[in-house]
């Protein structure tokens, strides 16, 4: 399955949120581009955020950026080793 513009957007919010401390959110404003303020909506009616214009990471939201970010640095590292 591609990723969708829309869940390139998620993850581009979700990847907005500190996994260093659990009192460190966001706040997504309504001068914010549009996509962004969508994206806050998904991730909070899917349970990943606390508020829908940002707040903090649930305990499911911290599982997907720490999955996000586990992927992003696979995909990003330049040498490896053919299987």
């Amino acid at each position: 399955m591609p990723y969708s513009q829309s869940l390139l957007d998620e993850l581009n919010l979700l990847s907005q949120f500190s996994l260093e401390s659990t009192q460190s959110g966001i706040k997504v404003h309504n001068t914010a581009a549009t996509e962004m303020i969508e994206a806050a909506q998904r991730l909070h009616d899917k349970g990943l955020i606390t508020q829908d214009d940002g707040g903090y990471l649930t305990p499911l939201g911290r599982d997907a950026l720490e999955h996000s970010e586990a992927l992003l640095l696979i995909l990003t590292t330049e040498s490896r080793q053919p299987i």
